[in-house]
């Protein structure tokens, strides 16, 4: 690696303001349009349990794992790991579904973009 040359300014960089205000005060709407098309995974969670590596070694066909949740409670519908509503299980057409009942408020899905 070579010293710097004294002959090169250094300036730091600036940036305009990328808050939810940005799009506005240029007088332009955001357009969701640009990732409508962006795959995101849905997932549903049953519940959790932690074990230990020893336990989980120890796993064979049959076993049963006792979760956090109880039955019947609803379950968690996740976004790329980030909980966007529940629901409860349906079937439609002989697979599974989700009905959902209860769907997070946008300024807590903010909270957890952040």
């Amino acid at each position: 690696m070579s010293p710097p040359d004294p002959k090169s300014a250094v300036a730091r960089a600036q940036f305009s303001d990328l808050g939810p205000t940005a799009a506005g005060a240029a007088g332009q709407e955001m357009n969701l349009n640009l990732i409508l098309d962006v795959a995101v995974t849905l997932a549903l969670e049953v519940g959790r349990v932690k074990m230990s590596v020893r336990d989980l070694l120890q796993l064979a066909p049959g076993a049963v794992v006792e979760l956090d949740r109880l039955a019947g409670e609803p379950l968690d519908v996740l976004v790329n790991g980030v909980r966007i509503a529940r629901g409860e299980v349906v079937v439609v057409n002989e697979k599974f579904g989700i009905r959902l009942t209860d769907v997070v408020s946008e300024t807590e899905r903010m909270e957890h973009a952040k």
